[in-house]
């Protein structure tokens, strides 16, 4: 690649990576080599850390709202739910519902779910309360929540920022692994709590996956072309057991550190801090 498209395509790639950043992804495209809610899906297309079922932890006994990240649940490892969400969202089409990166109030969080454990994922904002009451949730559904994650998404850049148009250009290497674990490594000031309850030793449950495969559609929430692509992810989910019956409140957030050079000159710090409004019903 010439200076002036790896150029073109480094900015191309910052816009793409502000975007996502703020829906609590960052994307690093494979051109760069020198940075240093339809729950229940079965689609998982990468083995992660094997764990084992049945087995306890000290979180179980201090966060009773949060499956234990050493357990199967429901069939399914946090490794494999992680998985399963970024299908889910990355392969969702658009419209005629808002999508669930752009808007959580408009979208009812029962839209595109299936099965008894629903994701929630946070729209492009730092800042905001997600009014979700006018929904019931059903009793015994668990929801998957994407508290913030450093994802990298490796797609063809030569056809613009956001095309799938050819297959991707390579696999994930042990560089770009680096690249994305990097940025979930700096992931600062983590938060959550649910019902004014706040879960303890929440830096206990980052998730880590292998590479897995989407196939987006055509729009997709990231360009006008979809396709086949490969990505990772590296952050901090919560897989909540269920919530009694009535209204419950869930606040989350923290903030990304983005080294100099990719947004700005500067390193630069971008927060989230999110509300999240729910009914489950009797």
């Amino acid at each position: 690649m010439n200076v002036l498209v790896e150029d073109r395509t480094h900015t191309a790639i910052g816009l793409f990576a502000r975007r996502i950043l703020r829906t609590s992804a960052v994307v690093v495209a494979a051109a760069i080599q020198s940075t240093g809610c339809g729950g229940g899906g079965d689609s998982v297309s990468a083995s992660g850390s094997a764990l084992v079922p049945g087995r306890t932890s000290p979180e179980a006994a201090v966060n009773p709202n949060v499956v234990s990240l050493d357990v199967e649940f429901r069939g399914k490892t946090y490794t494999q739910w992680t998985i399963s969400f970024w299908q889910w969202a990355l392969e969702m089409p658009l419209g005629p519902l808002p999508h669930p990166f752009d808007d959580c109030s408009r979208r009812p969080i029962s839209a595109a779910q299936t099965g008894n454990v629903w994701f929630w994922a946070t729209p492009n904002s730092s800042h905001l309360t997600c009014n979700q009451l006018a929904t019931t949730i059903p009793a015994g559904t668990s929801i998957f929540l994407l508290v913030l994650d450093g994802a990298s998404m490796f797609l063809p850049m030569f056809d613009g920022p956001t095309s799938l148009n050819k297959p991707p250009v390579k696999t994930f290497t042990a560089e770009e692994l680096k690249i994305s674990s990097a940025f979930a490594g700096d992931i600062r000031d983590l938060f959550c709590t649910i019902d004014g309850a706040p879960v303890a030793n929440i830096k206990a449950f980052r998730t880590r996956t292998g590479t897995f495969s989407f196939s987006a559609p055509s729009p997709w929430i990231f360009g006008n072309v979809g396709g086949p692509g490969t990505s990772i992810a590296d952050g901090y989910y919560l897989l909540l057991k269920p919530l009694s019956a009535g209204l419950h409140t869930i606040h989350y957030g923290g903030k990304f550190v983005v080294p100099a050079g990719i947004f700005e000159s500067d390193e630069s710090v971008v927060g989230k801090d999110v509300t999240l409004l729910v009914r489950v019903g009797p």
